[in-house]
């Protein structure tokens, strides 16, 4: 619902039609802290499982298939569970999800592996990666959209 505008404003007017823009603040605020809280799950999982040179990268191929499938579950929950919730795509989207899921490791990640010597173990990441996460979000969604109706 929109808040109401001042009547003494005149719409005409480019710079008295800002009263109508919400602040980005918020929204930029919501995407920082889902950034950092994203970025720091994603330094976690990758410390835990950490891989040698030329070996599969275990942590970067689960990181990118669980936040594929956790956008599934989030685009089914902004749109038709919690569509009013202005800060929830933001933050959990665009922040979290995109601090945790990397395409710039995968992609480092394929190059070292076949660099140092294991070019078939870079081909089966590359080609695991790209299935899975779409496999993922397909999940994902698929699943939480059937969740959503049989609770309505």
């Amino acid at each position: 619902m929109m808040a109401a505008v001042d009547p003494d404003v005149d719409l005409h007017v480019p710079a008295q039609r800002a009263e109508l823009r919400p602040s980005p603040w918020p929204v930029l605020g919501a995407i920082s802290a889902g950034g950092a809280c994203g970025a720091l799950a994603r330094y976690a999982v990758a410390e835990a499982w950490p891989h040698a040179a030329g070996g599969f990268p275990v942590s970067t191929l689960l990181v990118n298939v669980s936040g594929c499938l956790l956008i599934g579950v989030l685009m089914v929950i902004v749109t038709e569970v919690a569509p009013e919730r202005r800060l929830l795509r933001p933050f959990a989207g665009v922040g979290v999800l995109g601090g945790y899921t990397t395409f710039s490791t995968y992609a480092v990640d394929i190059h070292r592996t076949a660099s140092a010597g294991s070019p078939w173990t870079a081909l089966a990441y590359l080609a695991a990666t790209l299935l899975g996460a779409l496999l993922a979000v397909w999940a994902g969604t698929a699943v939480t959209e059937a969740i959503v109706r049989r609770v309505r």
